[in-house]
């Protein structure tokens, strides 16, 4: 490692290093990554051959978290090592993916992989900015072409102060978490990746906070630059695969009028249908000109970049769209609540053809998820899944379990609604919402906020306020200035379009932000004009669907939900609930059916649908904690023989003693001539001694009793 070369950057108090290692020497571009004692190794490969006929760009980003960076022994019993990547490692890779994918040139196509793996972990420093920081240097300094490098900063906000970069310590007391990055163009910084969430946060203070990021985003990426003219190495000649002029001759003379009379008519099944047997046409007409010579192919990618071409001029010149709405229309939206009859909450959300259905399901505090991870370990009591079946657009797929898509949706509808879930203590209740994306014509992912919101209005969570969602666009100029914006992108908008902006929120502020470009990045007006636009539509959607069906929480819960009964006892008496090995909680458990968690304050948590043993276990949990006084009289149950008396059970885990001269009046010469086991008897207490130990009597309790 004698030739490694270190560079550092001090932001705020703040010191960041980099070090172009030779640990991965064979991979194109590698960098260790070092924040306080947080340590990632990042590297970038390319294939050696490019691969043919693809229609995207083949990049993988892979997140590894490594147990032993904290110092832990995890995973399976049987295995003892990490297995699939965790939530939170898939929506990392994500993040990263989402900034560098729009820096590789149009048309690349050898495989590139990105992998990033945490070697040491603090607990104090996230390596998630570090993975994504060390990936753009990591492609910088290669030779695999890439137009970055890309700027990265976490800020968070504490008592109206922003924070650049806080400590997970910082971050609980934080009201946003903004993630931020960036790439620079003639001098100006363009923003090109958002994962940011709030608690009801204001447009205008998510506003500040860029200006307050964007000159330490300009440094990060002026620090990376320096360093890629020293270091870089001489980037491969690619270039785009020239148009044959020939072929795109032919390909406008077949096409005419007929993409634009297709794709700006009727609704989205129809339309796409039109357009697809448009190119299955123009396909076949090339084929039949130019036969065996594969130029089928390329008339497609031209037929794509018209589709392309006629969206970006519809919107910029003429200010409509492929459905005829306005720039900053809605489309027409509706919802239903209470859908289906077992289910504890249910809400139904439609934006003309997306469609998604949300089913709620209400457990007991020991239903929750358990989390067991290099950065967290403990328990989940929220919990929100996005299932996206084949069938949503109309596709035949195979069914597999959840991809990363379907973990960074649900993940984001989990964040935007978490900021307005009651606590534990308001309502002790787990909480699982499963979003079924029943149709997809974009932005499924801001529907499930919507449905998820009326299923928790519908089951009865105490919920602070209503939250809603929408998916915002924009369609760039050439000239990389004129633009437009548009308001709830669908299908062609989003694949065709410049920018996927959502916004998710109540009427009080944003709950989470995510954009992802396809572009270089947005500038700050951009940014501005985006959540403005996005808050109007968020209060209407809120105004005419949600508030309009069901304005707060049913007062009741399903019949179907669980009831929680709680208990607060000492924590010191925990361990008697409990019992020797579980003993009598599970007894008590079996006896009555229900189900008892037991936090470390003390509460006891006690879940059925049954009242009458809800009552029943309440009771027994409350006997065994009742503090036992002398006087007290108990009608108690005889529990062993010997020869000097009696042990009886008056409550619980509380056992006393008759001895044989409290058995009777008159003198007892066996202990069975009076009592045997099995028998229950009056009996009052008599004394307690210093060790707790109780000293009962048969013969006073039936005196006081007569």
């Amino acid at each position: 490692m004698a030739s490694d070369k270190d560079y550092k950057i001090t932001l705020q108090d703040k010191e960041i290093s980099f070090t172009l290692t030779s640990l991965a020497e064979q991979a194109n571009g590698k960098i260790l990554v070092r924040m306080g004692d947080t340590v990632v190794l990042v590297t970038a490969v390319m294939s050696r051959y490019p691969l043919d006929n693809l229609s995207f760009f083949p990049l993988t980003v892979e997140y590894e978290e490594r147990f032993y960076a904290a110092g832990k022994i995890l995973g399976s019993r049987y295995m003892r090592r990490e297995g699939r990547p965790s939530d939170e490692a898939v929506i990392t890779a994500r993040v990263i993916d989402r900034a560098i994918r729009p820096l590789f040139p149009e048309g690349f196509n050898r495989e590139v992989q990105v992998i990033c793996t945490v070697l040491s972990w603090d607990a104090k420093n996230d390596p998630d900015l570090m993975g994504l920081m060390g990936a753009s240097l990591a492609l910088s300094t290669s030779n695999i072409p890439f137009a970055g490098p890309v700027g990265v900063i976490r800020i968070g906000r504490i008592d109206g102060n922003f924070i650049l970069n806080p400590t997970y310590e910082e971050r609980e007391k934080s009201d946003l978490d903004f993630v931020l990055a960036a790439t620079k163009k003639d001098g100006e910084v363009l923003f090109n990746m958002i994962e940011a969430e709030g608690k009801e946060v204001l447009e205008e203070i998510f506003q500040e906070a860029l200006e307050f990021g964007e000159p330490f985003l300009g440094e990060i990426i002026e620090f990376q630059e320096k360093i890629a003219k020293e270091q870089g190495k001489e980037k491969i000649l690619f270039e785009a695969p020239g148009s044959d002029a020939e072929l795109v001759r032919e390909c406008k003379e077949f096409i005419g009028d007929k993409l634009k009379e297709v794709l700006f008519f009727g609704e989205k099944t129809s339309r796409m249908d039109a357009a697809n047997d448009l190119k299955a046409e123009l396909a076949y007409y090339i084929d039949g000109k130019y036969p065996g010579e594969g130029k089928s192919s390329p008339a497609k990618d031209y037929f794509e970049s018209e589709i392309n071409r006629l969206i970006h001029e519809a919107a910029l010149r003429e200010g409509t769209r492929v459905d005829g709405r306005k720039l900053n229309e809605l489309r027409e939206i509706s919802g239903e609540v209470n859908l289906l009859p077992r289910t504890h909450g249910s809400g139904f959300f439609t934006r003309e053809l997306t469609k998604t259905l949300s089913l709620l399901t209400l457990g007991a505090p020991g239903d929750h998820r358990l989390l067991e991870g290099m950065e967290f370990i403990g328990k989940k009591r929220f919990m929100h899944h996005y299932n996206f079946p084949p069938y949503a657009p109309g596709e035949v797929k195979p069914m597999r379990g959840p991809g990363r898509r379907e973990i960074g949706h649900g993940m984001l509808a989990e964040k935007a609604l978490l900021p307005v879930i009651p606590s534990s203590e308001q309502f002790p209740y787990t909480i699982r919402i499963v979003t079924e994306v029943l149709s997809s014509n974009g932005s499924t992912s801001m529907a499930a906020v919507c449905s998820s919101t009326l299923a928790l209005l519908d089951a009865g969570v105490p919920i602070t306020r209503p939250v809603a969602g929408i998916s915002m666009g924009v369609m760039m100029a050439e000239n990389g200035k004129d633009y437009a914006i548009l308001t709830d992108i669908q299908g062609p908008e989003d694949h065709h379009g410049d920018m996927d902006f959502k916004v998710a929120g109540t009427k009080e502020g944003i709950t989470a932000i995510q954009l992802d470009v396809k572009i270089q990045g947005i500038n700050k007006q951009i940014f501005k004009e985006t959540l403005a636009a996005a808050k109007e539509t968020r209060f209407k959607i809120l105004d005419t669907v949600i508030e309009k069906l069901l304005a707060k929480p049913r007062e009741e819960l399903s019949p179907f939900a669980p009831r929680i009964v709680v208990i607060q006892i000492k924590p010191e008496k925990i361990g008697m609930v409990i019992g020797p090995g579980g003993k009598t909680i599970n007894k008590i458990m079996d006896e009555t059916g229900v189900e008892i968690d037991i936090d470390d304050s003390g509460e006891v948590f006690i879940t059925t649908d049954n009242a009458e043993m809800a009552k029943k276990a309440s009771d027994m949990v409350r006997g065994i904690v009742k503090e036992v006084e002398v006087g007290e009289l108990y009608d108690g149950t005889v529990r062993k023989i010997m020869d000097f008396g009696a042990f009886v059970e008056i409550l619980p885990g509380h056992d006393g003693l008759v001895h044989i001269s409290q058995l009777a009046n008159e003198r007892v010469e066996k202990v069975t001539d009076v009592v045997n086991v099995g028998d229950v008897i009056p009996v009052k207490v008599i004394k307690i001694d210093d060790l707790g130990r109780i000293d009962l009597s048969l013969k006073e309790a039936k005196e006081q009793q007569v």
